[in-house]
């Protein structure tokens, strides 16, 4: 079983593989800097050797990298296009010297330009990127609040579909509740994975941020809390762990769950494994 956390890369980014050891993870996240603001990566050529050499030695894999919140691949703006279309090539090249598989990203928001318009302007942004060899981008299901995109599992397919990049997607448990595909049952997952597969295709599927959600489903709402103790809720929770569009294909879990109450990413992930175990 692949699950592990968003684990910091503080001191250097070699640390990220004890940081994830430290949890009980086997694979994970990292953001190469603040993702608060606009910052190249900056890792020395000793520190990606550890990291490498760690990451062989003592976990499973895969590693992702979440870009910067700031980049926003739907503006109709010139400036934040520029900006984020450079922090994206910055980051597939940094994953490339980790030898990171995958890249995550938020399509962002049209803010005004429409979906069809704002879905368009990501596809341009994407297509200039160049993406090294053994890199893939991963779009990131998202709550759809205000005017973000992402929500609906069609604008991942179109975004899919119109590129001329090899592109996967990252399913958001708590993105995708809070934009309305109720997680909550078991009827639930198994027509979301349906919906997923008809407007994405689940081969694409190639990593989950595992979280529980403060709110009710189709609030896009995005507030995230501990596996099974949120309103997605642990029969729901159960449900996704353990169904065949997850253990078939050994789609990572990555959680990005909070720290409160006593509990924190190692709790998490002894539940999750509680939650897998109990179907086997």
């Amino acid at each position: 079983m692949r699950v592990g956390a968003h684990v910091s890369i503080a001191g250097g980014v070699d640390n990220a593989v004890g940081n994830q050891l430290d949890v009980g993870g086997n694979c994970g996240q990292i953001f190469t800097h603040s993702p608060q603001v606009w910052q190249d990566p900056n890792i020395g050529d000793d520190e990606a050797d550890a990291f490498r050499t760690g990451t062989g030695e003592s976990l499973k894999g895969p590693w992702v990298i979440h870009t910067s919140y700031l980049v926003n691949l739907c503006t109709p703006k010139d400036g934040l296009r520029e900006k984020s279309l450079d922090s994206m090539q910055k980051e597939v090249d940094a994953a490339a010297k980790l030898d990171i598989p995958y890249v995550n990203v938020h399509l962002g928001a049209h803010t005004g330009a429409g979906v069809d318009g704002g879905l368009d302007n990501a596809v341009s942004v994407l297509d200039e990127i160049d993406v090294p060899d053994d890199v893939t981008i991963l779009i990131e299901s998202d709550a759809g609040s205000g005017t973000k995109l992402g929500g609906d599992f069609a604008h991942l397919g179109y975004v899919l579909e119109e590129s001329e990049q090899d592109l996967d997607i990252c399913l958001d448990t708590a993105h995708a509740f809070a934009a309305g595909y109720d997680l909550s049952t078991p009827e639930g997952v198994d027509e979301t994975f349906e919906e997923l597969d008809a407007e994405v295709g689940l081969e694409h599927l190639k990593c989950v941020h595992l979280n529980d959600s403060k709110h009710e489903c189709g609030t896009n709402k995005d507030e995230h809390a501990h596996i099974g103790e949120g309103l997605i809720g642990e029969e729901g929770m159960r449900a996704f762990i353990n169904h065949d569009a997850i253990v078939g294909n050994e789609v990572p879990l990555v959680l990005e769950t909070p720290t409160e109450d006593g509990k924190s990413f190692a709790w998490n992930i002894d539940r999750v494994r509680e939650l897998r175990a109990d179907e086997n």
